[in-house]
């Protein structure tokens, strides 16, 4: 068994990973959801976050992305891979992701599915671990028609994603 200024510092990396997590995780949501508040809370105020598309702040990324998805009938984003090493109240990671998204062009459905990966930089300040700097790295991607409408004759399904409706926000047993 290790000493206790071991022990001290296994729980306070294993907290600062539950944390990062915790971040990642309201990142992903926040986005799925509809819930700019949610993902702003994944970045601290001066997080610098480039996606390809847009450099900016957290906040100017969180505007970017929802504006992006609200257009959209559903998106889903998955984390796969989480690879974090801690070095007091800094950190640093590579996350691994997959998100679909349901397109309506010219009443025609598709689904825009992108897989890649967030290579991102952590600090906890007052307490708070959050995302710093984040840089986005898309690995692959594909658009095509839909081919989920069948589930839409089977009334006894759960059909979630859609926006409004989603029984993880109503709750409504």
């Amino acid at each position: 068994m290790g000493t206790p200024t071991d022990l001290d510092a296994e729980l306070r990396d294993l907290i600062a990973r539950r944390d990062i997590k915790r971040a990642l995780m309201a990142y992903m949501r926040g986005q799925d959801r509809l819930d700019p508040e949610l993902q702003l809370t994944a970045f601290h105020d001066d997080a610098d976050v480039d996606c390809g598309l847009l450099r900016g702040t957290g906040r100017e990324f969180t505007d970017f992305a929802q504006d992006f998805l609200v257009n959209m009938e559903g998106s889903q984003h998955l984390i796969g891979q989480i690879d974090i090493e801690v070095d007091g109240d800094r950190a640093h990671g590579e996350v691994y992701f997959l998100a679909w998204h349901r397109l309506v062009e010219d009443g025609e459905r598709y689904d825009l599915i992108m897989a890649g990966r967030y290579v991102d930089e952590y600090a906890c300040r007052q307490g708070r671990w959050a995302i710093a700097k984040r840089r986005e790295l898309i690995d692959w991607g594909r658009k095509d028609k839909s081919s989920d409408g069948f589930m839409a004759d089977m009334p006894l399904l759960h059909l979630a994603g859609r926006r409004g409706a989603d029984f993880s926000q109503s709750r409504t047993w």
